[in-house]
């Protein structure tokens, strides 16, 4: 899109839906991954199973994420909704910069998190096509990355949690914020 193109009318349909599947899986994860380190180690299929699924909702999250930015490069974003202060705008720009951003540092920490880990279990996306691990073991590492995984989840899902609240406070204020990224309304 370039300084002459105006905005799009609002969100294409891929847009909106890619949102809610990213939405989607990113609570999902989110949720499993307190599910997985839960299981112990006696039932160890299940918590590989666990595991496994997690590995490969992050890695459609990661795919997801990079399809929306390249998306929304090409096609632009609709004009904010009028009415709107540019205070509002500016935070509302913030916010869902974070969110793309920690959308895909998170997933890109969970994959070295993966590979640095002491016990070298597999990447199997989708439990069939095997990820290669781009590094070896490391304790020192996988610890700092684990933890650093596990922070930047946090605050993505908190962000996000922000986010809706923010659309439905819009909405309830009779804004058509979440009409718009619901059904192009």
């Amino acid at each position: 899109m370039t300084a002459e193109t105006p905005p799009p009318a609002g969100w294409s349909r891929l847009q909106r839906r890619l949102h809610w599947w990213t939405a989607g899986l990113i609570l999902a994860g989110f949720a499993l991954a307190w599910v997985m380190v839960a299981v112990p180690l006696a039932a160890l299929l299940e918590k590989f199973l666990l595991y496994q699924a997690h590995k490969t909702i992050g890695l459609t999250v990661l795919a997801l994420v990079l399809w929306r930015l390249a998306l929304r490069a090409r096609r632009g974003r609709p004009a904010w909704e009028a009415g709107l202060s540019r205070r509002q705008a500016r935070a509302a720009a913030v916010g869902q910069a974070a969110l793309y951003a920690l959308a895909v540092v998170v997933p890109v920490l969970g994959y070295f998190v993966a590979a640095t880990a002491p016990a070298q279990v597999p990447t199997l996306f989708l439990l069939v096509i095997p990820v290669p691990h781009l590094v070896g073991p490391d304790p020192a590492a996988f610890a700092a990355l684990r933890a650093a995984h596990r922070a930047a989840a946090i605050l993505l899902v908190a962000l996000a949690c922000g986010h809706a609240a923010m659309a439905l406070w819009h909405h309830r204020a009779g804004r058509a914020t979440l009409r718009r990224m619901w059904r192009a309304g």
